[in-house]
């Protein structure tokens, strides 16, 4: 049996080298305060004789938003360096039309990308995180890219690296009556923002555009910084995320219903609203949820446990207490240990409370099976809640890539001109989407044809189906420095074999380049996992309403992993089998089988589906390989994937 130690409360001896950097940096600056070194990141992102940068301006760079990427496609002696700036935009927006002008006018200067094409075209790319990126910017367009992003009043600051990354929040909470978790993710991610001060100064950016009138810029001369997390001088120990559920009210039932757009117990913090007499006064916190992995090692993907109940009042208090507990105790050796999660699965959820309320917080006990509602992705027209005769409209961009000369359209004109000619806003959905908010009922017939006009709604002349819709990757290969295989080049072929049989089931595939699994697709019906060069790994037990963790397809007797490693090539074949087992073998009628295929599976367990895909000639082969699970432990906080 693999075990996993993580080294809490880690002795100073035993840091890791990355985290020693991390404290010898200089407020995120490198190692001396001399702008003029080789060793200081304003030189080296200034300097044009090397196209990449060293190894410790690597890591600093991350919490600027900035990733070093290559262009994996060439070959040869040096590797083509490019970058990938992240810019964070809490809770999805909103985005005034000035703000998108200034980000489209960035991508359209210095981006390109051959997603679709084969030529070399401006993008930009949503993300699950409501993150907006910049891929495939060359080095001497870096600086002017980031400074310019920061005039629109968002910035890549907190894009990456070991801090509080973009705070989530249901993009149309904004919108309710009850409680505004657009607004929440807002404040958060304010309070959570890194010091400004290092960043103003590498990047030469006017402070102007990164505060409000009368606000002073946290971290510059005269702040006292109170009202900001104090990251320290080695910031936290891994990545962290944060999630805000929503409540929603449904026209058609008159009444109001959560919802889980953000997939909230997949964050190290996710908080969800208690609706009581039609208001919000309390929220339960869950922690302790990641879906991200390392093939090799002892780790684990979870939905997160329910920590407690706090006012609204005291609630970012609470967060602050969370976080400070984790960023003194977690593993700061092994990085692979390092998230919430394996602090909680070594000392228990128990001893995680006590240690927030020593921190001064107080909170209640949780609700342990509150409905926090399911995955939704506010697709299509919508009442505006807020406003009389108002609109918003949620349009499906397919792997969130925003780029012209597409299967899917013009879109990333589309955008531009819908904002350049219509009075919305627009925001980020957690799906990797938009939503074009405020429309007046009196133009909606116009918006519509608009759309059309771009090509928006089909992709190669058929419109987009239920399945299509409801599935989607993450940047993948060409794009991705840490990932394996493709996968927001190969998810949109998947879709296209499968749909002409599946189309219209209203089930979900997720696809991921690796095992970080950016667009969690451990949460969704079917979950495809990059393991290596055109290779998936299977994971089931996750549904489509994302209220379960999927994992790996193990036969419960022998403990024998199947479909570790599917060829790209039979990807389709098995995803094809497993809708035939389930469309063949579920409940009908009266006793219909709830909630859908992943249900169906939970409940028939793993051995069923192992028997189903051995006997199918066409799954038969690739059920022939398996191999001994490496990891045979059983997470307490992690729900189990199929049995």
């Amino acid at each position: 049996m693999t075990e996993i130690k993580p080294n809490l409360r880690t002795p100073f001896d035993d840091l890791s080298g990355n985290e020693k950097a991390k404290m010898a940096t200089n407020g995120l600056r490198t190692v001396v305060r001399d702008i003029q070194s080789p060793a200081n990141l304003a030189y080296q992102m200034r300097d044009l004789g090397s196209q990449d940068v060293q190894e410790v301006a690597e890591i600093l760079e991350k919490s600027y938003g900035i990733y070093l990427e290559y262009n994996r496609a060439l070959t040869g002696n040096e590797p083509d360096w490019m970058y990938m700036l992240r810019i964070t935009v809490p809770g999805g927006g909103p985005m005034t039309r000035k703000q998108w002008q200034i980000i489209d006018d960035v991508a359209e200067r210095y981006t390109e990308s051959d997603n679709y094409t084969g030529k070399k075209l401006p993008s930009l790319r949503l993300t699950t995180r409501q993150n907006i990126q910049l891929h495939w910017i060359k080095k001497k367009n870096l600086v002017d890219s980031v400074r310019e992003i920061a005039e629109s009043g968002f910035y890549t600051l907190n894009g990456c690296g070991d801090n509080v990354r973009n705070t989530m929040g249901c993009p149309l909470g904004q919108f309710s009556k009850v409680f505004n978790s657009n607004l929440w993710a807002q404040r958060a991610g304010k309070y959570f923002r890194l010091p400004t001060a290092a960043f103003i100064e590498i990047f030469a950016i006017d402070p102007k555009y990164l505060r409000k009138e009368g606000e002073k810029v946290p971290g510059s001369d005269g702040d006292d910084s109170s009202g900001h997390f104090d990251y320290g001088n080695n910031l936290l120990n891994r990545k962290f995320k944060i999630a805000f559920s929503g409540i929603l009210y449904d026209e058609e039932k008159k009444a109001y219903r959560q919802e889980n757009c953000v997939e909230v117990r997949t964050n190290d913090i996710g908080i969800v609203p208690i609706l009581e007499n039609s208001k919000v006064t309390r929220a339960q916190v869950y922690i302790g949820g990641s879906q991200g992995e390392k093939t090799g090692f002892a780790t684990f993907s979870t939905l997160s446990q329910p920590l407690g109940i706090f006012q609204e009042s005291n609630l970012l208090e609470g967060l602050d207490a969370i976080v400070r507990v984790h960023k003194e105790w977690g593993d700061r050796q092994n990085r692979n240990w390092a998230r919430l999660k394996y602090d909680i699965y070594k000392m228990g959820i128990d001893w995680y409370r006590k240690q927030v309320r020593e921190r001064g917080v107080d909170f209640e006990a949780p609700i342990e099976n509150l409905d926090y509602g399911p995955r939704e992705l506010h697709l299509g027209w919508m009442k505006n809640e807020s406003s009389d005769g108002l609109w918003n409209f949620g349009a499906f961009i397919e792997n969130g890539r925003l780029t012209d000369n597409s299967p899917n359209g013009d879109l990333k004109t589309m955008v531009r001109y819908l904002m350049d000619n219509y009075d919305i806003s627009l925001l980020v959905t957690p799906n990797q989407d938009l939503i074009f908010a405020g429309i007046m009922e009196d133009q909606k017939d116009k918006f519509d044809s608009d759309l059309k006009r771009y090509g928006y709604g089909k992709r190669n002349g058929i419109e987009f189906t239920l399945l299509r819709k409801l599935s989607g990757a993450c940047v993948g290969r060409d794009t991705c420095r840490l990932t394996y295989t493709e996968s927001e080049k190969f998810e949109p072929f998947l879709i296209d074999e499968l749909e002409k049989k599946w189309g219209s089931m209203a089930e979900s595939v997720g696809v991921t380049g690796c095992e970080r699994q950016c667009f969690r697709p451990g949460t969704k019906t079917i979950g495809w996992v990059g393991f290596g060069l055109n290779t998936y790994t299977l994971k089931l037990g996750g549904s489509e309403d994302a209220r379960w963790q999927g994992g790996l397809l193990i036969d419960p007797d022998t403990q024998q992993v199947y479909l570790k490693t599917v060829p790209r090539k039979e990807v389709a074949n098995v995803t094809n089998a497993l809708f035939e087992f389930y469309t063949t073998s579920k409940k009908e009628g009266r006793e219909a089988e709830p909630g859908g295929m992943g249900y169906f599976l939970r409940r028939v367990g793993a051995k069923a589906v192992i028997d189903y895909l051995k006997k199918n000639p066409k799954t038969a082969a690739v059920m022939a390989r398996s191999t001994k699970n490496p990891l045979a432990f059983e997470p307490r906080l992690a729900n189990p994937s199929l049995k």
